[in-house]
């Protein structure tokens, strides 16, 4: 067994260098962060959507103003709930929210996530180049924006340290050659090994120790599913790891049964490329709903946007594709036929349904 070295996010040290991914609409929210941290890990609360599914909306609402406001409201609302939640079921935890920059309430979500306890915001899909002047007024907060090459870094620290006198906590690194969900590459840049973590990881780590002072942790995400997968990110000068789809099959997680379980069934030979209505493509498992999308049909040609809730989006703007938050929602539901289910390369890890714990054991112990 290989000892594990703590991981240090700003002035917040969790035991093990393990990060739970962002994952929505739903799939990790209170319970799931809450059991991470609670194992000794960094427990992430996915903001995108939350009021989709929450008291606080009617998605019924007649007119197209007030619906927006009123989804944007439920976000609000919900998050601080998801959060007072899961600082409830791990009061010493480390928690923290993935905050989508392509989001519209992007800096309103930012803003409430730091004034109601989340101690890191994880933020990609986009630079997050204001990030830290919506977090000022809570400077413990750990900042940790996700990116995918060297040349995104350089260009958040210059930024951050040129407007705002600070640099990042920590860089999550996504693998888009197996990382799950929306990724930061076309389709065909996959099979090109200079976006792969053996080239992109110890690059960045090299520029981040050569040209700042202080240490800046590199988090590498995508494909880490297990023990050796965890050490051999390490080995590449990693400082910790971001799980996601490994945590999906387990107790805690928020998701309905049903999409737990179509995980559990899955391969790797199940895991397909979907388009997106933000431009890029996401990995996803395959179902009715992913081959209509891959086939180019409409699934979603009945219905019209009703959040406005990206600043970019092919299903508002041109018709295309689908509505994104109804697809996650839909899945998170249950209806894992005609919704998005999303998935890291290496699904189906395990036979059955497992505590947190027990998956946290075998990554850090193997």
């Amino acid at each position: 067994m290989t000892a594990l070295p703590p991981l240090t996010l700003g002035v917040h040290t969790v035991t093990y260098p393990v990060m739970q991914g962002g994952m929505g609409i739903r799939i990790s929210g209170a319970n799931l962060a809450a059991a991470v941290a609670n194992a000794g890990g960094v427990g992430i609360i996915s903001a995108v959507g939350l009021g989709m599914n929450s008291p606080y909306f009617d998605i019924d609402e007649k007119s197209p103003k007030k619906r927006q406001e009123q989804f944007f409201e439920a976000n609000r609302l919900a998050l601080i709930d998801e959060i007072k939640k899961a600082r409830t079921l791990s009061p010493q935890g480390v928690i923290g929210v993935n905050i989508m920059v392509a989001a519209r309430d992007y800096e309103t979500l930012a803003s409430t996530a730091v004034d109601h306890g989340a101690k890191l915001i994880v933020s990609g899909a986009g630079l997050p180049l204001g990030l830290p002047g919506l977090t000022a007024h809570r400077p413990e907060v750990a900042l940790v924006p996700i990116i995918s090459s060297v040349r995104a870094a350089q260009v958040v620290c210059k930024k951050w340290q040129r407007t705002f006198n600070r640099l990042p906590d920590a860089f999550v690194v996504e693998n888009p050659q197996a990382a799950g969900g929306h990724l930061g590459a076309k389709p065909e840049e996959l099979d090109d090994p200079a976006i792969g973590p053996a080239a992109v990881i110890p690059a960045l780590v090299k520029y981040l120790a050569d040209t700042y002072d202080q240490p800046i942790p590199v988090i590498a995400a995508g494909g880490i599913y297990d023990h050796d997968t965890l050490v051999d990110a390490l080995a590449l000068g990693a400082s910790g790891v971001q799980v996601g789809t490994r945590f999906i099959a387990t107790e805690e997680c928020d998701a309905d049964p049903r999409y737990k379980e179509f995980h559990l069934q899955a391969s790797p030979e199940d895991v397909v490329l979907v388009p997106s209505p933000v431009g890029l493509p996401g990995r996803a498992l395959r179902n009715a709903f992913a081959e209509r999308v891959i086939a180019g049909e409409l699934p979603e040609a009945k219905h019209q946007c009703f959040a406005n809730c990206l600043q970019v989006c092919k299903f508002r703007d041109k018709r295309e594709t689908y509505c994104i938050l109804r697809a996650l929602d839909r899945a998170c539901r249950g209806d894992v036929d005609n919704g998005l289910v999303f998935s890291g390369s290496h699904v189906g890890q395990g036979d059955h349904i497992v505590p947190v714990a027990d998956v946290m054991r075998e990554l850090v112990t193997g």
